[in-house]
């Protein structure tokens, strides 16, 4: 299992943060590695709903099978990866002085299989293809929330 962590400070309050993240579907806008989000469940939102996102970095391709286990508006948004990849990640929103930043704070803990490098190529992935490309994400997603 590898641990990828990534974080950014936006200027926004978690509750407008939250706003933008709790749209499941929306995350393809920011995440240059979501091609498109499909819900499984009839929920949208909140513990329990399932969801498969296909993704792409680079030629790989692939459907994630995700659920999502926390859900504290304002707060948290957990998911338990069940596809080809699994593991847990969770979106943190932290406070910060005044009220008016939020410390967004994004950690995954994934295992891979063999035929994608298994424990080797979690951490190859997690050291410098996941981290940098989620961090960008966060780049995105502060700028979208951050422009009028």
């Amino acid at each position: 299992m590898s641990a990828i962590a990534v974080a950014t400070d936006i200027t926004a309050s978690p509750a407008e943060l939250w706003s933008r993240l709790e749209s499941i579907e929306s995350h393809v806008d920011w995440m240059a590695d979501a091609v498109a989000i499909r819900f499984e469940s009839e929920q949208e939102s909140g513990v329990g709903t399932t969801f498969l996102c296909d993704t792409k970095i680079g030629p790989v391709r692939m459907t994630d099978r995700m659920e999502i286990t926390e859900w504290s508006p304002g707060r948290a948004m957990g998911v338990r990866h069940t596809g080809i990849v699994t593991g847990s990640g969770v979106f943190r929103l932290e406070p910060l002085a005044g009220g008016t930043r939020t410390r967004f704070t994004w950690t995954e803990f994934l295992t891979f299989p063999w035929y994608l490098g298994g424990r080797l190529g979690a951490a190859f992935a997690a050291r410098f293809v996941l981290g940098h490309l989620w961090q960008r994400n966060l780049k995105r997603l502060k700028t979208l929330v951050e422009t009028p």
